[in-house]
């Protein structure tokens, strides 16, 4: 059974010995890496690769390199897969966090018009055309 991320902290604060902490929360860990989890995202949508890397606007070598383990994305074009993933904004979080990048901030002016554009289900056009007509950096 998962164990949310405060329990965790919780237990580990209240934990004498780290070696005890980690042998018994081990299976919490997460050891898979961002290819293995975009790869599984792909597979449980039943989502053709050519197809997420047409609608996240980027090259298929370049997206084949991610899924390969060859390249890390940046936050950016993260994000544009999970755009291309049509994921949700639990699931881009997740997919942030997973992926060591700071989760999407709806103070930030960028994050919150990307966390609009993935709750409406936009497309990266859409959400690069009102990043631009707000003056922000688009997702490129």
């Amino acid at each position: 059974m998962k164990k949310d991320t405060s329990k965790l902290v919780e237990e580990l604060t209240l934990c004498a010995e780290f070696s005890t902490f980690y042998d018994e929360n081990e299976e919490q860990m997460i050891c898979d890496t961002l290819s293995q989890i975009l790869e599984r995202m792909i597979k449980e949508k039943n989502l053709k690769k050519s197809h997420v890397f047409q609608k996240a606007e980027i090259s298929e070598v370049y997206g084949y390199q991610i899924l390969a383990g060859k390249r890390m994305p940046e936050r950016k074009k993260l994000l544009c897969l999970a755009i291309g993933l049509g994921l949700s904004i639990e699931e881009t979080q997740a997919l942030l966090k997973n992926a060591g990048y700071s989760l999407l901030y709806i103070k930030h002016p960028f994050d919150c018009v990307v966390l609009y554009g993935i709750c409406k289900q936009l497309s990266i056009v859409e959400i690069n055309t009102m990043l631009y007509d707000y003056g922000l950096e688009t997702l490129g």
